[in-house]
Formats: C-alpha cells, sequence, structure tokens
C-alpha cells in the first residue's frame, strides 16, 4: 500500500507539474479545471494512504486506505483523461473513484473509533 500511495503522490506531482507548464494555455478552460481538480485530489489521498499503510494498522483503517487508493487514481484519472481530450462519458466514471474516496474516510473514521488491535 505504501508503494501505491507513493506512487499516486508521484504521479500527482508530475501531472500538477506537467499541467502548469507543458499544458498551459493548450486546454481548455473546463480541461484546465478537471486537471487542476485531479491533482488537488489525488495529493492529499496520496499522503493519507501513505500515512495508513506507515501506521501498521489492519482491518477496517487498512481497507479504507485501499478505498481511499483506488478512489483517488479514479476520481484524478478521469478528470485527467478528459481534460487531454478522453469522450465526456468519462465524466460518469467519475463519481465512482468520489464514493470510494467517502467509503475510505467512512472506514477510517469507524476504525478510530474501536480500540486499536
Amino acid at each position: 500500500m505504501a508503494a501505491f500511495a507513493a506512487l499516486i503522490g508521484f504521479l500527482g506531482v508530475a501531472f500538477g507539474a506537467f499541467g502548469a507548464h507543458a499544458l498551459d494555455g493548450r486546454l481548455t478552460a473546463e480541461g484546465a479545471d478537471w486537471w487542476h481538480t485531479a491533482t488537488l485530489y489525488a495529493l492529499p489521498h496520496a499522503a493519507a494512504v501513505m500515512a495508513i499503510a506507515l501506521s501498521g494498522r489492519t482491518g477496517l483503517l487498512r481497507s479504507g486506505g485501499w478505498f481511499m487508493a483506488v478512489g483517488a487514481c479514479i476520481f484524478a484519472g478521469t478528470l485527467y483523461s478528459m481534460a487531454l481530450g478522453a469522450p465526456r462519458w468519462f465524466g460518469a466514471i467519475t463519481p465512482i473513484g468520489g464514493v470510494s474516496l467517502l467509503v475510505g474516510w467512512a472506514l477510517a473514521a469507524i476504525s478510530s473509533l474501536r480500540p486499536s488491535n
């Protein structure tokens, strides 16, 4: 899980920089907004997943981390894709990533209310 979190973080930084420099002025206003939103969601979730991975905890918290990791990839990935010209129907997939992020945070919250292992 830590390696996956690091990959999400790496790609978030790389794509953020790519969007700010290489794509500057090349995206539509809507595409630039999608790119920014994707990066805005990828980076903090990479940090959250890394924290969960390094906590050593199992059970609900670890499951929550995986939901966050997958959710961040789906959410950000569909937005990055649409910004680069993927069909607009990709936008129908984006909420699946958002729901996965919400499930991840809910599991983390529930886990915090339970005694540690």
